[in-house]
């Protein structure tokens, strides 16, 4: 019986994460490119109670008796499905069809991040035009470089993105003419196993893979860059709903298992006076 009071505290403990998780889903409904993330359970060992044996008319019992000790958290996985596309205009705002990433520089200019946030912006930089996210880490291109335009003359408002990523700007005909810059994308075999960085940032990890540039691999399936709009979150609010209800009861489950222990052990001292 005391092994069942720590086989539902396991329970609890687990459930508890899971409402976390659910919670941190719900309260990132509304946040650009974010991915809703799943918690993964694994059973704990196992305690042998009996082995193979015979019983007392020499029969044979092939099957031990095992008993389980409960459960904990083994991961919390982030589902990368597409986000509904959302109409924002500007002429910095971009979403992604497909499964590339972007790419961007860390505040300590060597850390790479890759983000499907595309709420861009053109920043004034000491070189021109630098496009940087909202907390002004520069995008990098298909080179990995930064994406600066050095031009004074250009017009922000007048900067469109093709499909493909490349800058486009009009010549004195108002025909659109590239500006030799195209924003990069990448991809990985298994992004989720890139490690969560906040901000809707990722990093690469062996777990995910060497980011594979998709301008330069072209056996990967291309991404699209749509221009004046952004990603949404592709959290299922009424998904998570029914999860925060199941976590809710297979709480009080495990709250139940304790409650049940304790009146055996209760009822045991009892018999003992």
């Amino acid at each position: 019986m005391v092994r069942s009071l720590w086989t539902g505290a396991t329970g609890m403990i687990a459930q508890q994460l899971n409402v976390d998780n659910i919670a941190h889903n719900l309260s990132n409904v509304n946040t650009t490119g974010y991915k809703s993330e799943a918690m993964e359970f694994k059973s704990l060992l196992y305690q042998t109670i009996q082995t193979k044996s015979t019983t007392a008319n020499m029969e044979q019992k092939p099957i031990g008796a095992e008993v389980g000790l409960g459960v904990r958290n083994s991961s919390i996985t982030s589902i990368f499905t597409q986000g509904s596309l959302l109409e924002t205009p500007g002429e910095a705002n971009f979403a992604i069809a497909g499964k590339g990433f972007f790419a961007v520089k860390g505040a300590d200019g060597e850390t790479t991040y890759y983000t499907r946030n595309g709420n861009f912006e053109f920043a004034i930089g000491s070189e021109g035009l630098i496009l940087t996210t909202s907390d002004g880490l520069p995008v990098l291109d298909t080179e990995g470089e930064s994406i600066i335009i050095e031009d004074e003359d250009v017009v922000v408002s007048k900067i469109s993105v093709s499909r493909d990523g490349t800058l486009m700007y009009p010549d004195d005909n108002n025909v659109l003419q590239s500006m030799d810059m195209t924003i990069g994308l990448w991809q990985f075999n298994n992004p989720g196993g890139l490690s969560k960085e906040g901000d809707s940032l990722f990093i690469e990890t062996d777990a995910s893979g060497e980011a594979m540039n998709e301008a330069e691999n072209d056996d990967l399936p291309k991404s699209k860059i749509i221009q004046g709009y952004l990603e949404g979150s592709n959290v299922q609010v009424a998904d998570e709903m029914v999860n925060l209800i199941v976590a809710q009861r297979a709480y009080e489950m495990n709250s139940k298992v304790i409650t049940t222990s304790d009146e055996m052990l209760q009822q045991a001292n009892q018999l003992k006076r």
